[in-house]
């Protein structure tokens, strides 16, 4: 079983996605780890360092080789990542459960106004800019995001119930 969890930054990737690999006793892996390890120094110094452009290669890249390569798995993917280099396609081409972890604007913004320090995306926006650009983005990426085969609204539900709406939508 291949997994794969979109939706944007806060919406619960991670946390959802390592309680789901416990749950189907399959592995935990993260997209932003994976390149980590492969370039031997974190996404933020690849950034600065190398630039958008060359994360962006390397993110494709990675996503392809852990779709091609990996078997039983849940994989977490950065916010962006459904919205270039055709990564998408690649999802809805090479796996079967594609997961939108859909969170609302609001909860969104409560979420994320709480860890602002440790999201450089996010960092430098005020409180009450947060909002429109969160908003922004969201519009921007729901068009990759809706692509996915699977959508699970997460808005007032526990991670327990979410992980238990994707486990029952697996089949």
């Amino acid at each position: 079983m291949q997994i794969v969890l979109l939706g944007y930054m806060g919406s619960g990737k991670t946390t959802i996605g390592k309680l789901l690999a416990k749950e189907l006793r399959i592995k935990f892996l993260d997209l932003d780890s994976y390149i980590e390890e492969a370039e031997g120094i974190t996404i933020s110094t690849l950034f600065r360092e190398k630039g958008e452009i060359y994360f962006r290669k390397k993110e494709a890249a990675g996503l392809r080789q852990i779709l091609s390569e990996e078997e039983n798995f849940v994989l977490s993917i950065g916010g962006g990542t459904p919205c270039y280099a055709n990564n998408m396609q690649a999802i809805s081409e090479m796996i079967e459960n594609g997961i939108y972890l859909k969170v609302g604007l609001k909860e969104l913004v409560r979420r994320l106004s709480s860890e602002k320090a440790e999201r450089p995306l996010i960092a430098n926006i005020s409180e009450e800019a947060l909002p429109e650009f969160i908003g922004k983005h969201l519009f921007e990426r729901s068009f990759f995001y809706n692509q996915a085969n699977i959508v699970i609204s997460c808005d007032g539900k526990s991670t327990a119930e979410i992980v238990a709406e994707i486990a029952k939508s697996l089949g």
